[in-house]
């Protein structure tokens, strides 16, 4: 039983209980606006189509009218899909993603895999599930993803104005692999001075600060990065070395876990994206149940590097507790087997897992 007092205690019951009725209120929602969709009721009062009625008559943002109607008109061909979310099983994020990928193209592969992809639905979190829909969709359409790819590559923009006091404002889209080289960067940069922020509120109080005791905010922190980015390349020779990207070629992976082909960031990109990059690429290659790297040297040693590193992150790819999502990159490797109760530093005994949550078991509760 769902707690309708919203001053009652809040328990994981009540939470998930009231989730659940939301979505499959919202798929409700969603089905009676499908129906009034097709009954064309909305053009008696000389509406344009059932998303403007809705928009003017719900007084709902366009996007949202427009887009409640396309996903009913979908749910008419994803009989399984809409009744998981009229049980509150999946939601409307999910449904949504569902939607996007039944396509024309995908439609007859869809209506046979709809059962198994609900299942992932309801089981996987939610970006875990979308990165095995957009497989699923590559798979189904590989034509229709990299034309995608593509068109999303020449959307690039980027928009700069300056104010009639002087101040600048911009906006602009990068397509999955410019926008990772751009926001590893920008972060890279925010990293430092985050570092030379936090040193210095330090110094200033002599005890160990707060966020609210740094004198840059985050966002101000990323503006100053940006301008530092641009600060640094006017100072680079035009002729000075350029970044490589590198490759992990993941060999024997596909065996149990399937196709992979993403950032290190974890968005998944198309082959043929990284056809461009090729040519001044670094290829690692990472063997999965394979002899041809030793991996677990220095057994002994109380942090993990080298060749153990690499393959834990390449292994895990983020933290390893269910309620986290870091990525590998943005880790720590920690031990299984803690060290100190002699646990060894190998593969086997070690997994990726963020400051916060390799530092949680040595917490006193």
């Amino acid at each position: 039983m769902v707690a309708a007092d919203p001053s009652s205690p809040a328990d994981a019951e009540t939470v998930l209980g009231l989730n659940r009725q939301l979505e499959r209120l919202g798929a409700v929602n969603t089905r009676v606006t499908a129906a009034f969709d097709a009954s064309r009721a909305w053009a008696d009062d000389g509406a344009r189509s059932a998303a403007a009625w809705l928009a003017t008559r719900a007084q709902l943002p366009p996007a949202t009218a427009r887009r409640r109607v396309r996903v009913g008109r979908a749910l008419r061909s994803m009989g399984i899909v809409e009744e998981a979310w009229l049980a509150g099983d999946i939601g409307d994020a999910q449904v949504g993603l569902l939607a996007n990928a039944h396509t024309p193209a995908t439609a007859e592969v869809f209506s046979r895999d709809e059962q198994a992809l609900v299942d992932d639905a309801i089981r996987l979190r939610f970006g875990d599930f979308s990165r095995v829909l957009w497989y699923w969709s590559y798979h189904a359409d590989p034509d229709g993803a990299e034309s995608q790819a593509t068109k999303d590559h020449a959307s690039r923009r980027l928009h700069l104005s300056q104010s009639y006091r002087g101040m600048w404002f911009g906006d602009f889209a990068l397509d999955a692999i410019s926008g990772a080289i751009v926001n590893d960067e920008l972060k890279r940069i925010a990293d430092e001075l985050f570092a030379a922020d936090w040193a210095e509120a330090r110094r200033r109080l002599g005890a160990d600060p707060t966020a609210l005791d740094l004198c840059r905010t985050p966002a101000q922190r990323r503006a100053d990065a940006l301008v530092e980015m641009a600060t640094r390349s006017a100072s680079s020779p035009g002729d000075g070395r350029r970044p490589e990207p590198l490759f992990s070629v993941f060999v024997g992976y596909e065996s149990f876990a399937g196709m992979i082909c993403e950032l290190a960031n974890g968005t998944v990109i198309t082959p043929g994206s990284l056809v461009p990059h090729v040519d001044r690429a670094w290829v690692e290659r990472v063997v999965f149940d394979g002899p041809s790297r030793v991996t677990d040297v220095g057994v002994h040693r109380r942090i993990f590097g080298g060749g153990t590193r690499r393959a834990v992150q390449a292994r895990d790819r983020q933290c390893f507790h269910p309620y986290c999502d870091r990525p590998a990159e943005d880790c720590e490797i920690d031990h299984v087997e803690p060290y100190a109760a002699g646990g060894l530093t190998t593969q086997a005994n070690g997994r990726v897992a963020c400051d916060f949550h390799n530092r949680a078991r040595h917490r006193r509760s």
